[in-house]
């Protein structure tokens, strides 16, 4: 976050949109323009499938390639899949745009992008993720003489809180800043304007919606801001040292202050509760906090995730960064953000990368690191995804593949699979298991049934009259990686629910694929090779065409 000098004055203004080949929506120098970008061909290039496919977990302290091991000789928990990268826009060659922030709503996630150092530029837009197969970018504005640092969709509106350099700029009273962005559907509108709210600060930090008004953080000599939600004039405003960022629940309001740690206030913003936290939150970043019932979870930098009772005010446990990678600043391994999913969370650890936790008996367990690139700047979760905002890499698009409820009352009967992560079915074997499970590879001679959510790294291998059947869902290898599923002669492959290949799907002559129920979805990326006399029957939804 910036630090410039600002007006003390606060005011709101409406700034309107005209039409060329890119629209300015509003300009007073060359330097504060905000510019939509019109080409649908750019906005589909910036989705990236190079990596999309089997995720693995790093449960060491090293990453493979360096002594540590992809996956242990058990098969795994956690069957991740990186659905796809959306790769961070440049309007120029200069640009240097960083994801920053992700707001989850409904079908479509809503992006934030801000630059390091100096430099004021960013952007924001809207990725429709509606097919799961095939995200795609809707709509972008450019912001090239603001930083934008976190992101909110409501009814109609996206709202987003930065910062800017007020001495450059002929309408800013001040750097840190809100503005309302008028939607149509799921894209920015080109007829009306875009709202303007100024609060005290050297950079707005973080932005939530509470009924009828806006709640609004910034930093250094900042403030509490309260904006009508309607046309973000200033209603109230509480001056704090350096917030950071803001959570709510059941009207309970909790602030990240710097300069102290939690304060904790009612729905009057009066003080219920300090929580004092002896953690260096570095200088002009943005961490996060998220109430979970009686617990508040702390972005705490290099401390990693300090988790404290709201109650009794006193520190639960800390979760601590789970490496330390070679050729990373000291400065990047650091927790910047932390968010929580039914029994799961995500601390997004900076140059340390994205760590999984899970709820053990004695409190929060690291599961290891998502293999995936970039600096993890903030992750969100939502139902069965993960969105994590990587820095220059982007926004990575991740489907946690968790088996439905209907899955586990079908094969409620079925043990849990709990061995090797190399499966092998021997001849005359019958194997049947449920789950949710990382496989390093399949090879099935006899007879095999999976129920629930499985991801294979290397090849899966029905051989000569065996039997494959699975019900839920089946990821095979990654785009960068490409493998097989091959069924041999007289084997059987019979699906009820996903299958995704990334790679090759091979039927030997005389083999049989089979597709129960009325929804089964197919998805192959690289080709169908069906050899003589192989017999295909079923519904199902071919999503690439290949069939």
């Amino acid at each position: 976050m910036k630090k410039y000098a600002q007006a003390s004055l606060l005011a709101f203004g409406t700034l309107w949109v005209s039409c060329s080949d890119e629209t300015t929506v509003f300009q007073d120098n060359l330097q504060d323009e905000v510019i939509l970008e019109n080409s649908q061909t750019k906005l589909d290039g910036s989705i990236n499938f190079d990596k999309a496919g089997v995720l693995d977990i790093y449960e060491g302290e090293t990453p493979p390639g360096a002594g540590g091991k992809v996956a242990a000789d058990q098969a795994g928990d956690y069957p991740l899949t990186l659905v796809a990268q959306v790769q961070a826009p440049q309007r120029s060659s200069t640009d240097n745009l960083t994801a920053s922030h992700v707001h989850v709503s409904g079908d479509y996630a809503y992006v934030a992008y801000n630059t390091a150092g100096e430099v004021y530029s960013g952007a924001v837009e809207v990725i429709d993720i509606s097919d799961p197969h095939n995200p795609r970018v809707t709509s972008r504005l450019f912001y090239v003489n603001a930083d934008i640092n976190a992101i909110q969709y409501d009814s109609g509106f996206v709202y987003i809180a930065g910062g800017t350099d007020a001495q450059t700029s002929t309408i800013a009273t001040s750097n840190s800043f809100i503005a309302k962005i008028p939607m149509l559907g799921n894209r920015f509108l080109e007829s009306t304007g875009i709202v303007y709210g100024f609060q005290l600060g050297y950079n707005a930090t973080d932005l939530l919606i509470d009924g009828s008004r806006i709640l609004s953080t910034s930093g250094k000599e900042g403030s509490l801001a309260v904006f009508s939600k309607a046309d973000l004039s200033l209603q109230q405003e509480l001056p704090f040292p350096d917030l950071r960022s803001l959570a709510m629940d059941n009207g309970t309001l909790a602030l990240l202050d710097a300069s102290l740690g939690v304060r904790v206030l009612d729905a009057g913003f009066n003080t219920l509760k300090e929580i004092h936290i002896d953690t260096d939150f570095g200088l002009a970043t943005k961490k996060t906090l998220e109430i979970q019932g009686d617990q508040i979870l702390v972005s705490e930098g290099a401390k990693g995730t300090g988790v404290y009772s709201i109650s009794s005010g006193s520190l639960v446990e800390y979760v601590p960064i789970f490496r330390n990678p070679a050729g990373v600043d000291t400065a990047d391994v650091v927790t910047n953000a932390v968010v929580g999913n039914e029994g799961v969370m995500f601390m997004a650890n900076g140059g340390a990368g994205l760590c999984l936790t899970e709820e053990g008996s004695n409190g929060k367990e690291v599961v290891g690191i998502i293999e995936l690139e970039g600096s993890m700047n903030y992750v969100a979760s939502k139902d069965d995804y993960a969105f994590a905002a990587s820095g220059r890499e982007g926004l990575q698009i991740i489907k946690l593949n968790r088996p439905s409820e209907s899955l586990r009352v079908r094969c409620s009967s079925l043990p849990e699979y709990e061995s090797s992560s190399k499966l092998f079915v021997n001849t005359g074997e019958v194997a049947e298991f449920q789950g949710a499970k990382r496989f390093t590879s399949i090879d099935i001679r006899g007879a095999l049934l999976l129920c629930g959510s499985w991801t294979v790294r290397e090849d899966v291998k029905v051989d000569d009259d065996a039997l494959f059947e699975m019900n839920g869902t089946l990821v095979v290898g990654r785009n960068n990686k490409k493998k097989k599923l091959k069924v041999h002669k007289n084997g059987t492959l019979r699906i009820e629910g996903n299958l995704t290949i990334y790679g090759d799907l091979v039927l030997e002559e005389g083999s049989t694929l089979e597709f129960l129920g009325p929804a089964s979805v197919v998805n192959i990326t690289g080709k169908v090779d069906i050899k003589d006399n192989v017999t295909i029957t079923g519904n199902f939804l071919d999503v690439s065409g290949k069939f």
